[in-house]
C-alpha cells in the first residue's frame, strides 16, 4: 500500500483523536471545570478503528496493542453515559465484530500480520519495548479511568487519567521522534498541552476562556456578557 496513504490515515486517525481532546477541553474551559462529553467516546471509538488499521498497515506492534486495549473501554464508557442504545443497532453490532476483524487480519493475514509486525527490523528492541512502555502507560490511562468510572457507577474523567496522560504522552512523543512517524509525533505534541492543562483546571486554574471579553467570542462560546443597564 502507498505509503503516503498509510500516513494520511495515520493523521486522520490523529485529528479524530485531537478532535475528540478539542471537544473535551474546549467544553472544560467553558465550565471552568474538568468535563466529560459523550462526543468524546464516540470520536474515540471511531478514530481507534482507523489508528488500529494505520498501525497495522505501518507494522507497528505499540500502536496495535494500545487500541486493542482501550477499544472496549470506549464501549464502556458511552454505556455508563446511558449513550450506547441511542446507537443505530447495526452500528453497535459492527463496532463488536469489528476487531474479529482485525485479529483475523493479524492471525490468519498473508501481509502486515501479527509475525510481521512483531519482526518489523526498523523498530530496534530497544524501541519496541520502550514504545510499548509509552503505549502501555498512555493507554492504562482508560483502564485506571474505567476502573474508577465502574467505581462511581457513572463515566468521568479523574485527575489520575490525565497525569497518566501526561507520562505516557512524552514517552511516546519520544518513540515518535526515533521512530520517524510524524503522525505520533504530532498527536503528542499537540495532546500534551491539553492534558497539562486540565490537571490545572482540575486544581481550580481560572479558565481561559473567562479572560475573554470580547462580545462575539464571548456569544460563540456560550459566556454570558455583562449588560450595563441604565435608566429611564
Amino acid at each position: 500500500m502507498n505509503e503516503y496513504l498509510i500516513y494520511g490515515l495515520g493523521f486522520f486517525a490523529q485529528f479524530l483523536f485531537f478532535a475528540r481532546t478539542i471537544a473535551q477541553w474546549f467544553k472544560s474551559e467553558q465550565a471552568g471545570k474538568v468535563i466529560n462529553p459523550i462526543i468524546y467516546w464516540q470520536i474515540s471509538l471511531l478514530g481507534s478503528v482507523v489508528m488500529l488499521t494505520y498501525g497495522i498497515l505501518r507494522l507497528d506492534f505499540a500502536i496495535v496493542l494500545g487500541q486493542f486495549i482501550v477499544y472496549f473501554i470506549y464501549i464502556r464508557n458511552l454505556q455508563l453515559k446511558n449513550a450506547w442504545k441511542s446507537i443505530s443497532p447495526i452500528i453497535r453490532v459492527l463496532a463488536f465484530l469489528t476487531p474479529i476483524g482485525f485479529v483475523s487480519w493479524l492471525v490468519l493475514g498473508s501481509s502486515h500480520n501479527l509475525k510481521e509486525i512483531i519482526g518489523n527490523e526498523d523498530v530496534s528492541l530497544l524501541l519496541l519495548l520502550w514504545g510499548s512502555a509509552g503505549q502501555i502507560i498512555f493507554t492504562f490511562r482508560f483502564v485506571y479511568q474505567w476502573m474508577y468510572s465502574e467505581n462511581k457507577k457513572d463515566s468521568v474523567l479523574p485527575i489520575g487519567f490525565w497525569f497518566i496522560s501526561t507520562v505516557g504522552s512524552l514517552m511516546l512523543f519520544v518513540y515518535a521522534i526515533f521512530r520517524l512517524d510524524p503522525v505520533v509525533f504530532a498527536a503528542h505534541s499537540l495532546g500534551l498541552f491539553i492534558y497539562i492543562r486540565n490537571i490545572l483546571l482540575h486544581y481550580g486554574k481560572k479558565s481561559i476562556l473567562s479572560r475573554i471579553n470580547i462580545p462575539l467570542v464571548n456569544r460563540l462560546i456560550g459566556k454570558p456578557t455583562d449588560e450595563k443597564t441604565g435608566s429611564n
